[in-house]
């Protein structure tokens, strides 16, 4: 094996880098504190995509370590001989041999051991180069690709087109602008479905970190990079985000608050309770929310602005023209709602926004019981909130949201209830909540006979 010349930075001060970053570092600070340049600290976060591409472990005693190395390289040096380098380092002599053997450096016809040369052809020899999965099986690639990045359908199997969205470029949280509609399944939601759609099939197995890997690392070569925009974060990088906390607003009285709610609601044991919101979008626009706690099946509620917004003066107390007052929230939710069978309405959980204040109308209309959470706890709407982040991926912010109409919407809707989950056991929640459905109806034919 030639030598390298300059030998590369050694895997331990790589290993180190990567434990930095995942305390929270950043990437230069990270790089300077294992003594390597800023520079070369970027460089590494970014290519691999945020992601480290070495075990982080330390390698066993089984192995030399570089600290060991030197030390052989000075005894050797001195002229002590094989079995007195073995005893001190507490190896076997065969090891200590072998070592000098096989990792010598022999730049310039000279066979001298030096221990950045040692290191380097030992990590090199330790290399195990594999195919990627998702390179030699082409069927699985197809299956994890279309999961992905397919496209989105209304009910009847006609494709939606979705925003224009402007080329991917490599960028960090694209947001503030359109993003492709796609089918987006999670890494680990492709992972755990191929078990419920392949159940006899092994070669259709891949574990969620391999296809994060094939997103995000370059070189990997099966998926390319610009999928990441796919991913729920679209973010090019992994890397942590911080949450921001919703402002609360109450118009609340104490008997509608989510302490009243019923402890059913609370073990999602029994299906019908909801969670709602409102995503809010430019010039003020909104699609409305709602979520199934037991099944996750999602409602999209489509807000259009009223008659005369923009055109007409604002008139205090006066209706809200952008489609999201109070009026109009109460109204898409009745139409919405009562779709459904009257066992699969018995709750709804809101934020304190002031778009629920017919609460009590909606109440009249439904018989829904109307519950509100506490002020900066949205953690008491998890669902929804989850969901929220879920179709940011269809509707980002910093976007206009009264472009699209109710056919556009509830094919959002689809795809989202078609997602295996892994709080359902990777059921989907359209799956969960026809099996509620069917429930309901084989109760009341028995009830009737």
């Amino acid at each position: 094996m030639r030598s390298p010349g300059r030998p590369p930075i050694r895997r331990d001060v790589e290993r180190a880098f990567w434990l930095r970053i995942a305390e929270g570092m950043g990437s230069e600070d990270a790089a300077v504190s294992c003594g390597v340049s800023p520079v070369v600290g970027s460089r590494w976060f970014r290519e691999r995509g945020g992601m480290p591409s070495i075990q982080l472990s330390p390698p066993s005693g089984r192995y030399l370590s570089f600290a060991e190395r030197e030390e052989i390289a000075l005894l050797n040096a001195q002229g002590e001989g094989v079995r007195e380098i073995a005893r001190r380092l507490g190896r076997d002599p065969s090891t200590v041999s072998r070592e000098l053997r096989r990792n010598v450096a022999t730049r310039g016809g000279r066979l001298d051991y030096r221990a950045s040369i040692a290191q380097w052809k030992a990590e090199l020899m330790a290399r195990r180069p594999k195919t990627p999965k998702l390179v030699a099986n082409e069927r699985l690639r197809d299956y994890v690709q279309d999961r992905l990045a397919g496209e989105v359908r209304r009910p009847d199997g006609t494709p939606v087109a979705g925003p224009r969205a402007s080329p991917w470029k490599g960028r960090n949280k694209p947001r503030r602008q359109d993003r492709r509609w796609a089918l987006s399944w999670s890494p680990e939601q492709i992972a755990n479905r191929l078990r419920v759609d392949f159940p006899d099939d092994e070669s259709m197995r891949i574990s969620h970190e391999a296809i994060y890997q094939a997103l995000y690392i370059q070189g990997r070569g099966a998926l390319k990079r610009e999928l990441v925009a796919c991913l729920r974060t679209g973010r090019a990088l992994r890397v942590p985000r911080a949450r921001s906390r919703r402002r609360a607003s109450g118009h609340v009285t104490p008997e509608v608050m989510i302490s009243q709610r019923p402890a059913e609601a609370e073990d999602r044991a029994v299906p019908g309770h909801w969670e709602g919101d409102l995503i809010i979008g430019t010039g003020k626009s909104a699609i409305g929310t709602l979520v199934e706690r037991t099944t996750r099946f999602t409602m999209l509620l489509h807000l259009p602005r009223m008659e005369g917004f923009g055109i007409e003066p604002r008139t205090k107390n006066g209706p809200a023209l952008a489609g999201l007052g109070a009026e109009a929230v109460r109204d898409a939710i009745a139409v919405t709602i009562t779709m459904l069978p009257e066992q699969l309405r018995r709750s709804l959980t809101w934020d304190r926004g002031k778009e629920l204040a017919r609460h009590a109308q909606l109440r009249i209309d439904t018989g829904l019981q109307v519950y509100f959470a506490d002020p900066h706890s949205p953690w008491q709407r998890g669902t929804n909130e989850n969901t929220n982040g879920l179709l940011r991926q269809y509707f980002p912010k910093g976007t206009d949201l009264s472009r699209w109409d109710p056919d556009e919407l509830q094919a959002v809707a689809l795809a989202l209830n078609s997602r295996p989950r892994k709080t359902l056991g990777w059921k989907t929640p359209a799956e969960a909540l026809n099996e509620h459905l069917l429930s309901i109806q084989a109760h009341g034919v028995a009830t009737t006979g």
